[in-house]
């Protein structure tokens, strides 16, 4: 190796940033930025200059994990009201554009009785004309929908709020990302350019293929000021080479929450990635991103979480993937925003859109989206997708989070596909209420009861086992359940042995062990290996 090319090191944290805040996926479409903006990220500030200590205090409470509070444990106010000051000025278009929805869903609940609605067209806020249809659903109740492809030509999508921050780990411990900012510290360095920006690739690519520090600190811009810090974020010693697989089975890798790589020595499918990507100690066993291939022939996303859609982890692997498959929409609603759209607006290019009991047919594995249901709140979100993937006659069936509402749906789609031999359901059946991730998008707070009935929640034991009754897997694995200690800072889920998802999974896990099925909830890591059988492709 020269001299002067350097390994990026395996505990680099690539951070992507939207306004200071961590980004997830309601943060890039136009509309759901605004209002996220609006109704999470200024309330939030404002909220913790008016009370910092209420917001030291609650952070503390584990009964408060995950609400509305910054982990500044009080203090940092001038910090905060700056990052305010500079975000209400920054952002101020947004802001408007997030007041015009609320004016147009006003306008709407005041007015649209039934009659055509064609006269209201002229009453919508300027900002919003040739944005939206006005629309009546089947029960005659208004609602809009947006023309978001426009919305991302426009001024609305503000490419220059992203940014991504780098810096050096050596644990898992991080605020939770929807209650607190990245304010400036003195070892994270801070880099001002958009998701898209061909240097990630490049930087990704390094810690596995060395390259002269003078190539990527042109690449990226990094000032001569910047150039201390960076450097410390490379090394001369090389990564452990990566063994691709080469055997004649499948094989399965649990990387933990959601996260399933499904390899034979020909293909590689990665489903919902969320992986502990940094090199160092953990009392928990996991893979991580160095066990993952060069290659990674597709990429499955399920639905628009931020446990399921991770930038943090998709960033970094763009380079690596081959397809990208998401679930199909094009609604237009506010709640609903397209992942394809997203996606192709951040860098990625190779996007494929799926719909419910569509079949895409590769050389080497067919993939079927299927109908995902619950956890959505009872929103009407069409973002979402279970996937059947068949690789020769081998069946895996990933649920994801679902929620089965109707056991007779999977029985129609049982008689379509046929039974399966892997079956990976997701469990955080308590769920959180509505407003803890669709709040700033809801024309009005909803009662605190009515809240509190519409979660977004998994199966519980009697709904798991409907499915299993259903597919008649010969193994049951439960996943997605947000345990390990690397999805805390995204899920805030901290379980004891007396939490309800852990008790149901337990009882489940034991039904299927009584009927002789291989049966287990997935934590950490675990890799398995199937016979492969005759191809049908």
């Amino acid at each position: 190796m020269n001299q002067s090319e350097k390994y990026l090191k395996p505990n680099v944290v690539v951070e992507p940033l939207f306004d200071r805040w961590y980004a997830w996926s309601h943060l890039i479409s136009p509309a759901t930025a605004a209002m996220n903006l609006v109704d999470r990220h200024i309330n939030i500030m404002e909220s913790y200059l008016s009370a910092p200590d209420i917001h030291a205090q609650a952070v503390l409470n584990p009964k408060m994990r995950g609400g509305p509070f910054m982990d500044f444990g009080g203090g940092r106010t001038d910090e905060v009201k700056a990052l305010l000051e500079r975000t209400r000025s920054r952002n101020a278009k947004l802001i408007q554009f997030a007041k015009a929805i609320k004016d147009l869903d006003k306008l709407l609940q005041t007015e649209a009785k039934g009659f055509g609605l064609e006269p209201l067209y002229e009453k919508v806020p300027e900002l919003l004309k040739g944005y939206v249809e006005l629309y009546y659903d089947r029960n005659n109740h208004a609602d809009l929908r947006f023309f978001e492809p426009l919305l991302y030509k426009s001024e609305y999508y503000n490419k220059d709020a992203q940014s991504i921050a780098l810096w050096l780990t050596n644990n898992d411990h991080r605020p939770f990302c929807l209650s607190t900012p990245r304010l400036e510290e003195k070892d994270v360095l801070q880099l001002d350019f958009a998701f898209d920006h061909p240097g990630i690739d490049e930087l990704a690519k390094m810690k596995r293929a060395p390259q002269p520090l003078s190539y990527i600190k042109t690449l990226l811009g990094i000032s001569t000021k910047q150039e201390p810090l960076f450097d410390t974020f490379f090394t001369d010693e090389p990564p452990a080479p990566y063994e691709k697989y080469s055997g004649d089975k499948i094989r399965m890798r649990y990387f933990g929450h959601a996260c399933i790589l499904v390899e034979t020595k020909d293909i590689s499918i990665l489903v919902d990635p969320l992986i502990s990507y940094y090199g160092y100690h953990s009392d928990v066993e996991h893979f991580s991103d160095a066990d993952l291939p060069d290659v990674i022939d597709y990429v499955l996303i399920t639905h628009n979480h931020q446990d399921h859609i991770l930038f943090e982890t998709l960033l970094p692997l763009r380079h690596k993937v081959r397809n990208f498959i998401v679930p199909r929409t094009c609604s237009g609603k506010l709640q609903d925003p397209d992942l394809k759209m997203m996606f192709n607006s951040i860098g990625f290019n190779n996007v494929i859109s799926i719909d419910e009991m569509e079949t895409i047919k590769f050389s080497d594995a067919v993939i079927t989206g299927l109908p995902f249901t619950g956890e959505h709140s009872d929103l009407n979100i069409l973002t979402k997708s279970c996937y059947l993937v068949q690789i020769g006659k081998f069946q895996l069936l990933f649920l994801a989070d679902s929620r089965i509402l109707e056991p007779q749906l999977y029985r129609l789609i049982q008689r379509e596909i046929g039974n399966i031999d892997v079956l990976f359901l997701g469990m955080e059946c308590d769920g959180a209420p509505l407003s803890w991730l669709y709040g700033p998008l809801m024309p009005k707070k909803l009662p605190r009861d009515q809240d509190g009935s519409r979660r977004l929640a998994g199966s519980d034991c009697v709904k798991g086992m409907s499915l299993v009754d259903a597919f008649s897997p010969k193994e049951v694995y439960v996943y997605a359940m947000g345990q390990e200690p690397w999805v805390e800072f995204i899920s805030s889920i901290k379980y004891t042995d007396e939490s309800n998802p852990i008790v149901q999974s337990n009882k489940l896990v034991k039904i299927c062990r009584e009927r002789g099925l291989i049966a287990e909830r997935l934590y950490g890591e675990k890799e398995l290996l199937y016979e492969k059988m005759e191809d049908v492709l």
